[in-house]
């Protein structure tokens, strides 16, 4: 009993540190040196912007100096953020937005 609870356990463990390496490499592919590149998806040309990691995910730094939650991916957020900003509101509103 008590070696199938060990095994349960490190099973779990295991999951979860494959899971976090999983996700600090998938960011370290976006970012370089705590920068982050993104471009438009409609002409608005490139930018770039400093990350941090902050106490649950990494924030991106806004041209004003607003630091902001990279949500899932911090070069998709910089792009919806600064670049695209009117046409992701519009995406996601629909009509409504013009």
């Amino acid at each position: 009993m008590t070696s199938t609870l060990t095994l349960t356990a490190m099973a779990g463990l295991v999951a979860v540190v494959a899971a976090t390496g999983f996700a600090e490499a998938q960011s370290s592919r976006e970012t370089r040196d705590g920068y982050v590149n993104a471009c438009s998806r409609y002409g608005h040309g490139c930018t770039g912007a400093p990350i941090r990691r902050s106490t649950y995910d990494f924030e991106l730094r806004m041209p004003g100096g607003t630091w902001v939650s990279c949500r899932q991916d911090c070069k998709e957020a910089l792009r919806e953020e600064v670049l695209d900003f009117w046409e992701t509101q519009r995406e996601r509103g629909g009509d409504r937005v013009r």
